[in-house]
């Protein structure tokens, strides 16, 4: 069993970085760049006005002569001469002249003459040409994840396609013959599988969309032919369930039959401690507890950033923050607890019901309490840090 710095510095090493593609810049949301992002361009790539007003020569005259107006997207400008003034709109092209923008509220206005009434300082209200950005220096790094924003301000250079890391292909393989399908009659002692749905939903989340979800009866036979095709047929494998030494546990088994090499078994964590994970070449593997409390975070601990990391992320972990917890905790065990809970500004509160197998606190929770194992006794009050649930 290896402590829980441990089991992250394995799942962010052991990794084969995704395929390099080149993919359209309006279906790149939630990918990683793959290589630094040089602007093709200066933004803005000509003098700009800020504001609508009127472009001018700086001197102290307050009477000027109206001789043209410029609006955005005019090719052609106006010349423009001392004791003269332009009418200009926002993000239209400044005359060549030209060094400053006074405001529209700033002047009054008779006819074709204007009379300033508050003069601005030299070069107000004039965007220069690469005040955002300069051609050819670097604007995104290596690892970017993109979002909104990136996109647009790519598509603002003009952009069409980038390089990224390709999202990986995900079978999540389910194992237990207690486990029905929600909707079906549900027979006796049997309960509903719902870890599948429960882990393709944070995978999309992570803009994963090739999802399989895969069944398998508890036998050796079955899971060895089970955990052989998704190796086959995906880049990472999520086995749920199955993982312990039980008489009818066959996952370790058949890992070992595929020739799946073993990084770690159990971490020191509650809950989540029989948690597997091995490579196979380029493939990953996981081997997750059954129960769904324990599935989710270890997924949230382990498979998230090594996901993250084989796509591409610089910073691929949830982040953690700190707050004052309202309750004391206890940590008897000697081991790292994850706990549920709930995050309101500056104050932390643990949930009731931290049961491996309750969700019912979990769909509450906006973050997990990390406390440390050798941490035995935190009171109300304290500073602890937690992982954050919200990405």
């Amino acid at each position: 069993m290896i402590a829980v710095s441990e089991a992250k510095q394995h799942v962010t090493a052991q990794y084969t970085p995704m395929q390099v593609i080149e993919l359209a810049l309006a279906k790149s949301a939630g990918s990683y760049l793959a290589e630094d992002l040089v602007a093709p361009l200066s933004l803005p790539s000509f003098r700009q006005s800020a504001m609508d007003g009127y472009a001018i020569i700086h001197s102290e005259a307050k009477r000027l002569h109206v001789s043209g107006q410029v609006q955005a997207g005019d090719v052609t400008l106006p010349e423009l001469h001392v004791g003269e003034a332009i009418r200009i709109f926002t993000g239209a092209p400044i005359p060549d002249a030209a060094d400053t923008v006074v405001i529209q509220e700033h002047v009054t206005r008779d006819g074709d003459t204007i009379t300033i009434n508050q003069l601005p300082r030299p070069g107000a209200n004039v965007r220069p040409v690469g005040e955002q950005i300069s051609k050819d220096t670097v604007v995104l790094k290596k690892g970017h994840q993109i979002n909104e924003a990136s996109i647009g301000f790519m598509a603002g250079l003009g952009i069409t396609e980038i390089s990224v890391y390709a999202k990986p292909k995900v079978t999540i393989l389910t194992t237990g013959n207690e486990l029905q399908e929600p909707g079906t009659i549900l027979k006796p002692n049997h309960i509903y599988e719902s870890n599948g749905l429960m882990l393709q939903t944070v995978l999309r989340r992570l803009g994963i969309e090739t999802i399989q979800l895969l069944k398998v009866s508890d036998t050796l036979e079955a899971t060895t032919q089970a955990v052989t095709k998704a190796l086959d047929q995906s880049d990472v494998l999520l086995v749920s369930g199955g993982i312990s030494v039980g008489d009818f546990d066959f996952v370790q088994e058949a890992f070992e039959a595929n020739a799946v090499k073993n990084h770690f078994y159990k971490v020191n964590q509650k809950p989540g401690k029989p948690l597997w994970f091995g490579t196979k070449g380029a493939k990953s593997v996981f081997g997750l507890p059954g129960n769904p409390a324990s599935s989710l975070t270890c997924f949230y601990a382990y498979v998230l950033p090594h996901l993250r990391k084989r796509m591409g992320a610089n910073h691929p972990f949830l982040n953690t923050r700190n707050a004052k917890l309202t309750s004391a905790l206890k940590n008897p065990y000697g081991k790292t607890l994850f706990l549920k809970a709930g995050v309101t500004q500056d104050t932390i509160t643990p949930y009731t019901g931290q049961a491996s197998s309750m969700l019912n606190t979990y769909a509450l929770s906006n973050a997990l309490i990390i406390v440390p194992e050798e941490q035995e006794l935190l009171n109300t009050g304290d500073w602890i840090q937690y992982m954050d649930l919200n990405f």
